[in-house]
């Protein structure tokens, strides 16, 4: 079903729509145009900025197609563009730089996949209609041509966005034929604009889903980071589930659609698991709707997605119809490392996503309060850097319906927190480092650098998360009685 109120641009108010997005390079734009014109050749803006200029949302790029080839390009902007580089030529891209204003020139192009290869192979073509022809979608097939800023739709674009639908411009099949990646940006597309997809791409969706196999792990995961930040990502997420391409990309998550009979009952860990991303997504959010930060947090959201994929192997069936997934959040987190390093993210999104599904279960041994201030300590100290992405999934994770038990459950995390906050005036609880330092052991056992220090070390950390501050001279008297108990100390040693 699609989104409603996308605001799109009604077709008298297209000409003033494309002038408003090029307004602020429309200088650099029309000039640049008319240097093309002069050389008997074509200058297009095209594209993904075309379409957000329509639908009056922010664009940050600003891509030009033409019909000469790269090395011609180099001509015509030679003398004129302040900068130029070359780092896209092989695939028929030159950047350059005028007056502060950075663009991207493409010649017309096709590209199409050998079955055996991961790198598309390119051709340079020569019309517009057919450089439109071969993208994704129609609504990404629409141009402006330089400088009169003619419009040109031969697909029926505009037609999409005021329906709110992806279609091909051709047939889906020669489209994911050409680049499988594409079936990825119509679950993209649909995560971030809110469309449906047209009947025949999902069925050629379905039919072709294996072919995803043949692009890099790298392209696949730039849109499944982009797909899970969207405003809509559980549309998108359920597309790759229904078409089968999660199976080939995201195998964790339709398996968490875990067969439920009459006598063994507990919550669709699949639905659970998308209600927990949307309502990790909600606190990202304040109470005016901004976003907090710098917008999306994929750890968040990829941590929210994943955290219970290790129920489906741990899943065991118990006396009474009961059904327990013991243990489910450690191995959900040696799961979650494979899989999105198998999707080459990068190490320190592996690492905290995998941390994040490893601790969302922690919470729940603090009972009604019980823990001490150690474990509170504790609880800091695993979280680390994550503590309040940890706070935010945890508060996601609670998708019961009963009000009472959902308000139980909310007054006791906010207990927790506060005892955080108390812990954290009173005791600088976020740096949580012992009160002796490394070359202070070193000094008060009499020994050189080495994994003595380390071991030292760890044992003065125990004491800080057990008894919290006790001065420096309390905790010197516990090192030297550690020290002797394991024969460790004197001069020279």
């Amino acid at each position: 079903m699609a989104v409603p109120n996308q605001n799109v641009t009604p077709e008298p108010s297209r000409r003033t729509a494309i002038a408003e997005l090029l307004r602020p390079i429309a200088p650099v734009a029309d000039d640049l145009g008319a240097r093309f014109a002069a050389a008997g050749h074509e200058l297009a803006l095209v594209g993904g900025p075309v379409r957000d200029a329509l639908l009056r949302r922010p664009t940050k790029d600003v891509d030009l197609t033409t019909d000469a080839p790269p090395e011609r390009t180099l001509e015509i902007i030679r003398g004129w563009a302040d900068a130029h580089w070359t780092i896209g030529i092989e695939f028929g891209t030159v950047g350059l730089r005028k007056d502060g204003v950075e663009l991207e020139v493409t010649t017309y192009r096709s590209e199409s996949y050998d079955p055996k290869s991961r790198k598309p192979d390119v051709a340079y073509g020569t019309s517009l209609v057919e450089d439109l022809r071969r993208r994704d979608f129609a609504v990404n097939a629409m141009a402006a041509r330089l400088p009169g800023h003619e419009f040109v739709d031969p697909f029926g674009g505009l037609t999409d966005l005021r329906d709110k639908v992806l279609r091909t411009p051709g047939k889906p099949e020669d489209s994911f034929g050409d680049d499988p990646l594409r079936m990825m940006r119509a679950a993209r597309f649909t995560s971030q604009l809110g469309f449906t997809v047209a009947p025949d791409v999902v069925r050629a969706m379905t039919d072709m889903a294996g072919r995803i196999e043949i692009v890099s792990a790298e392209r696949v995961r730039d849109e499944l980071s982009k797909l899970v930040c969207g405003q809509y990502p559980r549309q998108g997420l359920a597309l790759l589930v229904d078409t089968g391409l999660a199976a080939h990309v995201l195998p964790e998550l339709p398996k968490l659609r875990l067969e439920i009979d009459e006598h063994h009952r507990h919550k669709d860990v699949y639905e659970h698991s998308l209600i927990v991303m949307e309502q990790a997504i909600a606190q990202e959010a304040g109470s005016g709707g901004e976003m907090h930060g710098e917008g999306p947090d994929l750890v968040l959201r990829l941590a929210a997605l994943l955290h219970d994929i290790g129920k489906p192997r741990t899943r065991r069936f118990e006396a009474g119809g009961r059904v327990s997934f013991h243990h489910h959040e450690v191995v959900g987190a040696k799961m979650t490392r494979k899989r999105l390093t198998a999707l080459r993210y990068p190490k320190d999104v592996v690492s905290d996503v995998s941390r994040l599904v490893e601790l969302h279960l922690r919470f729940h041994g603090y009972g009604t309060g019980e823990w001490t201030d150690s474990a509170v300590r504790r609880y800091v100290r695993d979280a680390g850097p994550l503590l309040t992405r940890l706070h935010k999934l945890t508060r996601a994770d609670c998708t019961t319906r009963n009000k009472r038990k959902a308000d139980r459950l909310r007054r006791t995390y906010d207990d927790l927190e506060a005892r955080i906050d108390r812990l954290e005036q009173e005791e600088e609880l976020a740096a949580m480092r012992p009160e002796i330092d490394g070359n202070e052991i070193q000094e008060i056992l009499g020994i050189g650098p080495g994994p003595l220090v380390g071991k030292a070390y760890r044992f003065l950390l125990d004491i800080r998360l057990d008894q919290g501050i006790i001065g420096k001279d309390a905790a010197a008297d516990e090192l030297r009685r550690w020290a002797a108990a394991e024969g460790i100390g004197g001069p020279g040693e």
